[in-house]
């Protein structure tokens, strides 16, 4: 298509079109940073990274959509719910900047599929193995909490992103229902066969999903979401986090061992 057929940013055909035209994960990354698609969330990421939390009163916020993070040949994809106010939102890195994040990476570094435990910052030298972070919605939503409609509006992101992951991926772990809600659909779409009825979500919830053609499965884990009210009442612990990401390392892992000998 001619790019002068293109819908604008502003629209909500926007993602739909860029994402189908991206080649690479490198270029659907940064095509996502450009999307204005859901007004809600374009009014609220900017105001937000306009009156900025006390604590980060003198850093600029990144203020737009938050692309995924980890490299292009992941065999595992894990998928959250959409960027934090002050995390991702201000850092411009998917679970990055906030308690979410920090607990998280904890997690994939015990699992030996992180370079530190830790999530602080864009330039903080954080390096992932084998795994790729991604969510359904890529702005900050007020009280995090994206509509129906934004899902769907920015679902293309996740489709294709699924689809250049395809040829390594192997797992995908889901943080939370949202996005068990988000996935299920995007994978029927792609031309996986689910189970029926679809599995529905919980935490530690596994099913297989396979490819007709060629036979190739993907296996969905379900994992509750370590947002810092899941994290405060143990809803989630790290070693719950830790024994989910360890199944879909798989007996293997993903990679190497980690830098300082201990994974």
């Amino acid at each position: 298509m001619d790019d002068r057929d293109a819908p604008p940013p502003g629209s909500p055909a926007f993602p739909g079109h860029q994402a189908a035209a991206c080649r690479t994960v490198d270029e659907l990354d940064l095509a996502v940073t450009d999307c204005h698609a859901c007004p809600r969330l374009v009014e609220w990421r900017e105001q937000v990274a306009h009156t900025r939390r006390a604590a980060f009163k003198d850093e600029r916020y990144w203020g737009r959509p938050v692309p995924g993070f980890g490299p292009s040949d992941a065999r595992l994809a894990v998928v959250g719910l959409a960027p934090a106010a002050h995390g991702g939102n201000r850092t411009g890195r998917m679970f990055t900047g906030d308690p979410s994040g920090d607990f998280l990476m904890a997690a994939l570094y015990e699992v030996g599929l992180a370079s530190q435990p830790t999530s602080v910052a864009a330039d903080d030298g954080l390096r992932l193995y084998g795994v790729r972070l991604s969510s359904p919605v890529h702005c900050a939503p007020p009280d995090n909490r994206p509509t129906p409609q934004e899902r769907d509006t920015c679902r293309p992101w996740l489709a294709r992103e699924l689809e250049l992951l395809r040829p390594t991926l192997r797992t995908v772990v889901v943080l939370g229902g949202f996005g068990w809600q988000a996935l299920l659909p995007v994978l029927a779409a792609a031309g996986w066969r689910l189970p029926r009825p679809r599995p529905a979500f919980g935490h530690g919830v596994r099913f297989t999903a396979y490819d007709p053609v060629d036979g190739r499965e993907l296996t969905v884990l379900g994992c509750y979401h370590p947002s810092q009210r899941n994290t405060s009442t143990k809803r989630v612990t790290l070693p719950m986090l830790v024994d989910v990401l360890r199944h879909a390392a798989g007996p293997a892992g993903l990679a190497g061992p980690r830098p300082d000998g201990k994974g």
